[in-house]
């Protein structure tokens, strides 16, 4: 009944089953109705909560964990109660009954009466560290308080009903170790239009209870108002768009085994409905007033969408306890979460792109190192520094959540051995020719074969003829250059052959 997985210290089981009425296994074999009576056992229920609830002193609950009854086809049958028990319960309906909603003990009591008279909806109603209320199985109640609640006992017994002091609720929340829960926040809602313009996302699910959920089919033009009108802490999954093609998506329905289906018809209001094989033919007939739809699997293990949150509170914290689907970008988020620019990641090369750029995956995301990142000396192809399946370490440079993406660099774990090579200035050095341009030649001035290249501009070569400067210069050539100049910032090596061969000649026949 706690938050952090405790329990409130004085928890009671209070229904009226009168406990010698049970086996050896604790089974009742008494003859009490297991349904509400609508009448006088139900208002000693009623009651003894009530007392409860003063003796701890609260005035107010929350709806924690609300649960309506799944989303089927109905052939002509009424279900059960209108609105799931809550008409005339909420201000608003079934639309209020949302995770965090606050009500008075006198509508906590009426919600009990629903779930006493197994109305459709349930829930637990809570008071953080408080107090609790939970409606079981078969007319069993639990009730717990920070407070020993002596008052409230006696009159529980006084109405006829059986208190008994117990560890915990069989009901208490057992939050799921599914990981952190991503809020729908600006970041998310970014993360969403962005992908809206790559055509991935168009259909957001907003589950405002259990098994209960809203469709809408967005556009950049509706998306903030779609925003604005979510139901508190709902749980939101974002999906494909929606097929026009009905007669492919009447194609795609299994010829066993439940789905849902998603459809917006001609006046733009959004449906769903879950349906068996043995419904399929009513579904296709609702469908044909349809102008899209979509199928859905029903199982969670098949049910992946594209991205999943859970909409925070007004001060941005998640307080809903339920957790969302968990999705590669889900996943990814958690991740992207974990990494700052400046840190250090280890990951596998996965492979160097048409473009050059190697992306690695670092534990489920696929960073990419671009060209320059790779090494500080010159290289003719990634290839030459790192190969598919390697494992590698790397200084993250850039985080971007909204696109998923991170930029690595490799080189700057190492030192840049450019600076070092300052010292030659003014030496001379018998250099290899790397490469020919129109306006001179590069010289690799170290004697390893990626080694730094300088320029050897036409104007430095010699004194030939001015139209040929470089005439029998080819690559391959060792050719003896002067160093003038080295620039680690620019990655620039300014060179001379003139000089080398005539020093102390600045000019043509000096």
């Amino acid at each position: 009944m706690l938050d952090d997985g405790g329990v409130l210290p004085y928890v009671y089981r209070v229904t009226k089953y009168d406990p010698a009425d049970r086996d050896e296994h604790g089974h009742y074999t008494g003859a009490e109705d297991t349904v509400s009576d609508h009448g006088q056992v139900e208002g000693a229920y009623l009651r003894a909560i009530a007392a409860f609830a003063a003796d701890t002193g609260i005035e107010r609950l929350a709806v924690r964990e609300p649960q309506l009854p799944a989303p089927c086809l109905n052939f002509g049958l009424e279900p059960p109660m209108d609105g799931f028990g809550l008409d005339g319960v909420l201000p608003t309906g079934p639309d209020g009954f949302h995770d965090g909603a606050e009500v008075s003990v006198d509508t906590a009591l009426d919600l009990v009466r629903v779930m006493l008279r197994d109305g459709g909806a349930w829930c637990r109603l809570e008071v953080e560290d408080t107090f609790a209320v939970h409606v079981g199985w078969d007319q069993y109640m639990y009730i717990g308080s920070s407070r020993p609640c002596e008052t409230a006992v006696v009159k529980a017994r006084a109405l006829g009903l059986f208190p008994e002091r117990i560890e915990a609720s069989p009901y208490d929340f057992e939050p799921e170790d599914e990981g952190p829960q991503r809020p729908a926040d600006d970041e998310f809602w970014d993360h969403l239009r962005w992908s809206m313009q790559w055509g991935n996302s168009r259909v957001l699910e907003e589950q405002y209870a259990h098994n209960s959920a809203r469709w809408h089919r967005l556009t950049p033009d509706t998306i903030d108002t779609v925003r604005a009108g979510l139901t508190p802490r709902a749980r939101l999954g974002v999906w494909p768009d929606l097929s026009c093609d009905i007669d492919a998506v009447l194609a795609t329905l299994p010829a066993e085994g439940h789905v849902e289906c998603v459809w917006q018809d001609r006046e733009g209001r959004m449906h769903s409905v879950g349906a068996d094989e043995d419904e399929l033919p009513e579904l296709s007939a609702r469908l044909c007033d349809a102008s899209a739809a979509m199928i859905l699997p029903m199982y969670a293990d098949d049910r992946v969408p594209l991205l999943a949150a859970v909409m925070p509170d007004s001060d941005g914290v998640v307080r809903a306890r339920w957790e969302i689907d968990s999705t590669p970008s889900t996943r990814k988020w958690a991740l992207l979460k974990t990494l700052q620019r400046g840190g250090i990641v280890t990951g596998r090369v996965t492979r160097i792109a048409d473009f050059w750029v190697t992306f690695v995956d670092i534990g489920g995301v696929e960073a990419m190192i671009n060209i320059p990142e790779l090494s500080w000396r010159p290289f003719n192809h990634p290839s030459e520094v790192v190969a598919a399946g390697q494992e590698i370490s790397a200084e993250i440079l850039d985080v971007d959540p909204i696109r998923e993406r991170v930029s690595l660099s490799l080189k700057t774990l190492h030192e840049d051995p450019m600076p070092l090579l300052t010292g030659l200035i003014g030496q001379t050095v018998l250099g290899r020719v790397t490469k020919l341009v129109p306006f001179g030649v590069f010289v690799r001035i170290e004697e390893k074969e990626n080694g730094f290249v300088g320029l050897v501009h036409n104007t430095e070569l010699g004194y030939g003829h001015p139209d040929h400067p470089r005439l029998g210069v080819q690559v391959g050539d060792a050719l003896p250059v002067k160093i003038l100049d080295i620039d680690p910032a620019r990655r620039r090596i300014t060179l001379s052959h003139r000089q080398a061969i005539s020093p102390g000649q600045d000019e043509p026949g000096a």
